[in-house]
């Protein structure tokens, strides 16, 4: 009677999950959907400006595929590197390129902007060393800037999807196909690459997902030439008002971006890549011949200068002031977070910004990781049950996050009713973008741990509560601390959505740093450098607390990026 009780309780957890769903992300899609059909129903087709959603969604396409391909020129070899090579600072490197993988799109943007902006540090020492008078570095509010951040930002994807199945290949088919007189190129033509390419098609998909759906990065780094779906839906929303056709821009953009997702599906991949893979090491070598070394070096020193260089360019114009005394290091522009210059009623503190982006991702990787757990539990009891509730909280990650604050907005942000909401939106959102990932961490803990632990602590009497308190509660909790690290990360740096529910009167710190960036004068940037420091901060914490948590095995059982961005 009691394991009978135990199993409808059990059967009964995903009631709560799913009425979450139902509730927080249903119910603003169809907001949209409804918004949408409206202003259809009242003009037809000639109520919209088709000329605008078409160069938008041409130009969004015509990006995402250059970036994608760019990105996998310069991942390829990454990949490569790290599959076959055993070199003095690949720690280091590996590192490196898993940090742009969590890091927030403001940061990114921002990192970029300190590199090669026109206050960055490369136009800054080329003015310096050549007398000039303008920086002679262009690039801000270009395409080449968008393409060198989706790069810098995507490049660890392949690298960890390609390269964990690189590293999984048997030698010894290569050095067969070798033996029986085929060149090298013939060897991955024919035998490397057809055993790597379902990972490349699933790197491929997630980039190009990834890429099509990027927000802060075009609206922060390609100006206002530059607009793509997402940029546009913002637009439409925050400075026309113009709510139908954002929602129309909305509609297109997710049934694009539910059949990239589908297709990920469909190729037998999951929407996860692994934060710190470990692949076989006995397929590494030390680099002998002189071709090698060469390559190794050069693709280090450029993997180096395309993922350190931005992040190092962040940090020295957070800490480095010019001033009639010439260039020295200082901590003003982290003072600066703390005071009110102007003395403006209406000015809100960036450590404020701080303090609620930690309240907001504290509540939101609590709230996931008990949704996820409970989903956890619930999917061992059908596997029909398992595959219906994977799959329903797989879609937020078909969604872009644009997208889902737009409807969220329409769901709860305006009427009588908004005031009482908003505090609540941002933490909800972030639990719902972190729900699958937190899902996809705790659901293989608790099916690796054997079943005969849990008839064993059975047997001697032990009721199916206490056989979870004591026996797979323990077990798990290293996962579970990943999931919510790993939410809290997610939560931290969540810029598209929160631009949608952020109040003027409580920011959060990627909000503060878009606004500052925005402004005038040095001692602004310098603050928004500051302040993008601190989130660098706290996300590389966060990939070092999850890196150390992770459990042999587990360690492919981890996120993506959430689509920000």
């Amino acid at each position: 009677m009691q394991s009978k009780r135990w199993n409808a309780g059990r059967l009964a957890l995903w009631l709560l999950p799913l009425g979450f769903l139902l509730a927080f992300y249903f119910f603003p899609l169809g907001k949209i959907a409804a918004l949408s059909l409206s202003k259809w129903r009242q003009n037809g087709l000639t109520g919209w400006d088709w000329g605008l959603v078409g160069r938008t969604a041409g130009f969004t396409f015509y990006q995402a595929v250059l970036s994608t391909l760019l990105t996998l020129v310069v991942g390829m070899p990454a990949a490569y590197l790290f599959s076959r090579f055993r070199f003095r600072g690949k720690g280091f490197l590996r590192v490196a390129s898993t940090l742009p993988f969590i890091l927030p799109t403001v940061v990114v943007a921002a990192a970029f902007n300190a590199l090669i902006g026109p206050h960055g540090w490369l136009n800054q020492g080329l003015m310096a060393a050549f007398q000039l008078a303008q920086p002679p570095i262009v690039i801000q509010n270009s395409l080449a800037a968008i393409l060198l951040a989706h790069v810098f930002y995507n490049t660890s994807i392949v690298i960890r999807v390609v390269s964990t199945a690189w590293e999984g290949v048997d030698l010894r088919l290569e050095n067969a196909a070798r033996t029986l007189g085929a060149s090298p190129a013939r060897v991955f033509r024919q035998v490397t690459l057809p055993l790597i390419r379902p990972a490349l098609i699933s790197a491929f998909l997630l980039v190009f997902l990834f890429d099509f759906t990027s927000f802060g990065v075009i609206l922060m780094l390609g100006g206002p030439q530059f607009s793509t779906l997402e940029v546009e839906i913002y637009i439409q929303t925050m400075q026309f008002l113009n709510l139908p056709l954002a929602g129309l821009l909305s509609l297109i953009q997710l049934v694009f971006c539910m059949g990239i997702t589908a297709l990920i599906i469909g190729t037998g991949r999951s929407l996860s890549v692994p934060v710190m893979p470990r692949g076989n090491q006995e397929n590494l070598r030390k680099p002998k011949k002189a071709p090698e070394k060469l390559f190794v070096f050069i693709m280090s020193f450029f993997l180096v200068f395309l993922l350190v260089m931005p992040l190092i360019a962040l940090v020295g114009q957070a800490l480095i002031v010019s001033d009639q005394n010439g260039w020295h290091l200082s901590l003003q522009y982290f003072r600066q977070l703390f005071v009110n210059s102007r003395q403006s009623i209406f000015y809100v503190p960036p450590i404020d910004a701080l303090r609620n982006s930690l309240l907001y991702a504290l509540t939101a990787s609590s709230l996931a990781l008990g949704l996820g757990m409970l989903l956890a539990i619930a999917t061992r009891a059908s596997r029909i049950l398992s595959r219906v509730l994977n799959w329903l909280v797989l879609l937020p990650l078909g969604t872009s996050a644009v997208t889902f604050g737009l409807g969220l907005y329409l769901a709860f942000g305006t009427g009588r009713t908004a005031l009482r909401w908003y505090p609540l939106l941002i933490p909800l959102a972030h639990a719902l973008i972190a729900l699958p990932f937190v899902l996809n961490l705790i659901e293989p803990a608790l099916n690796a741990i054997p079943a005969n632990l849990k008839w064993a602590a059975r047997t001697l009497g032990a009721s199916p509560r206490a056989v979870w308190r004591r026996v797979e509660l323990p077990i798990i909790w290293r996962s579970a601390l990943t999931a919510f690290v790993y939410a809290f990360a997610i939560s931290l740096g969540e810029f598209g959505a929160t631009s949608f529910l952020t109040r003027p009167d409580i920011p959060t710190l990627p909000i503060a740093v878009y606004r500052y960036l925005n402004l005038p004068g040095s001692l602004n940037y310098g603050q928004a450098m500051a302040m993008s420091v601190i989130l660098l901060a706290v996300c590389a914490l966060s990939m070092f607390l999850v890196d150390r948590l992770q459990l042999p095995g587990w360690s492919d059982n981890t996120r993506k990026v959430q689509p920000d961005a």
